[in-house]
């Protein structure tokens, strides 16, 4: 059955590749680069948290985000499959999403030790409050990598025990549960283009420092 449309395949991907950007030009010192490939995610992440609330069913947050009960049914076998996330996977899901938010708002606080390089929002802080938000953008990084690294475990794990192709759902939007479950009800374009144009205005004003 179709279980991923099209906006949430399209933003998944499109993270992945700005989040391989941002390291890659942070590494290599192409600041710039670096502050462009910021604004690309935060674009990608403003526009998913609109998703979540707005898009099709089974990219609602309120659709796939359980409590702890639903989390130990999964892990016990005993829960019952539903399109979308797992209870076990949506945490993994929100986890990645938060972080990397996160990540972001402090980049665009941040100013380097010589204060020439520096976020659009780091007028709002002092230069030791900026200095403080880029220590934190370098060090949740290497968080947000070993988050990575357990979700490309999982969906391995998926893939070589449970023989379910995760990745290539993501691709396709199509996966198989060998069971009827109930049809995901996909959001309007007119929604798709209302979140497209509230998350370009929004990135667009950051990188204004809200200045107009």
């Amino acid at each position: 059955m179709r279980v991923w449309d099209l906006p949430t395949r399209l933003v998944h991907w499109l993270l992945v590749a700005g989040v391989g950007l941002s390291w890659w030009t942070g590494e290599t010192g192409r600041l710039e680069w670096h502050r462009w490939s910021g604004y690309g995610l935060l674009g990608l992440v403003l526009f998913r948290i609109y998703w979540g609330f707005f898009g099709s069913s089974t990219a609602r947050f309120a659709r796939f985000v359980r409590g702890p009960q639903a989390v130990f049914a999964y892990l016990r076998g005993s829960w019952q499959p539903v399109p979308g996330h797992n209870p076990l996977g949506a945490l993994s899901v929100v986890a990645l999403l938060a972080l990397l938010a996160t990540q972001i708002v402090l980049g665009l606080f941040a100013v380097d030790v010589d204060g020439i390089e520096s976020g659009p929002l780091s007028l709002y802080v002092s230069f030791e409050g900026g200095r403080d938000a880029a220590r934190w953008h370098g060090a949740l990084f290497d968080v947000l990598l070993w988050l990575i690294a357990l979700h490309i475990v999982a969906i391995l794990y998926y893939g070589l025990v449970k023989k379910q192709n995760l990745a290539a759902s993501m691709l396709h939007g199509e996966r198989d549960f060998g069971t009827e479950l109930p049809a995901v009800q996909h959001a309007s374009a007119v929604r798709l283009v209302v979140g497209m144009v509230l998350a370009a205005l929004l990135t667009w004003a950051v990188t204004r420092a809200f200045r107009f």
